[in-house]
């Protein structure tokens, strides 16, 4: 067995699959998820994926550890024998630098690179969806490349605007609503990344891609007006495609 099963409190249990950030094993985790959702266990809450881990919340009224236990066991093994789950790359459309990007000069000058070649390391490359969290619908992406690496501001921004993408330390993101940010902020998007009023509220999902497309500003504003009246549809292509 090579997953470890630890309680968390009295109805929640953690499922590690490793120790490390890598793509190996967020794809054990995400098939793993796939086999235990498609199998609708009674008294199973909610399933939270992480890095190197999932969390699932159940009714202990209604399944007991042991009994929740032995399900993941079984179906652990069950998703060794799944093929690759298909993922999905969504193409976010970002405006780099400007008054919306205040930290792309800091990265460029830091990494000893011009801000073009800051956004060329930044785009058109995929970037893993390991998990949602921190905020509503925001996504914490693999693969930054270590050329575009930064510190995190010393002293974080008290608010910065909803679609900003960000860069801190190894790790990139996008940021779906107007929140403090220690991250250095590079560009925007014009998407909505979460909206309560759609039926599936998180634009995007852990286990597909994403990939930056730079835009200059006035496609910008064109797109940010699509979007704020729901008539922009995000384009995406299945992943090795």
């Amino acid at each position: 067995m090579c997953v470890e099963i630890v309680p968390l409190g009295d109805s929640a249990i953690t499922i590690t699959f490793g120790n490390k950030i890598d793509e190996r094993i967020h794809q054990q985790i995400h098939q793993f998820l796939h086999v235990f959702r498609g199998n609708k266990v009674v008294g199973v809450l909610e399933c939270i994926p992480a890095y190197t881990s999932i969390s699932i919340f159940y009714n202990p009224s209604i399944i007991s550890y042991n009994q929740l236990k032995k399900k993941v066991y079984t179906t652990y093994e069950a998703a060794l024998e799944t093929t690759n789950i298909e993922s999905v790359v969504y193409r976010i459309p970002v405006y780099y630098g400007g008054e919306t990007g205040p930290d792309l000069r800091f990265i460029a000058e830091h990494n000893n690179l011009s801000e073009q070649e800051v956004v060329n390391y930044h785009a058109n490359k995929e970037y893993l969806i390991h998990m949602i969290g921190f905020v509503a619908g925001f996504p914490y992406l693999g693969g930054l490349s270590d050329k575009i690496t930064a510190p995190r501001l010393e002293k974080p921004r008290p608010k910065i605007a909803a679609g900003s993408v960000g860069i801190g330390g190894s790790q990139t993101g996008i940021y779906p609503a107007e929140v403090p940010s220690g991250w250095r902020i590079i560009g925007i998007t014009p998407l909505r990344l979460f909206d309560i009023e759609n039926e599936i509220p998180s634009l995007l999902s852990a286990g597909n891609y994403v990939t930056f497309l730079p835009v200059d500003y006035e496609e910008f504003l064109s797109l940010k007006e699509r979007a704020a009246a729901r008539k922009y549809e995000i384009l995406t292509y299945k992943k090795g495609e």
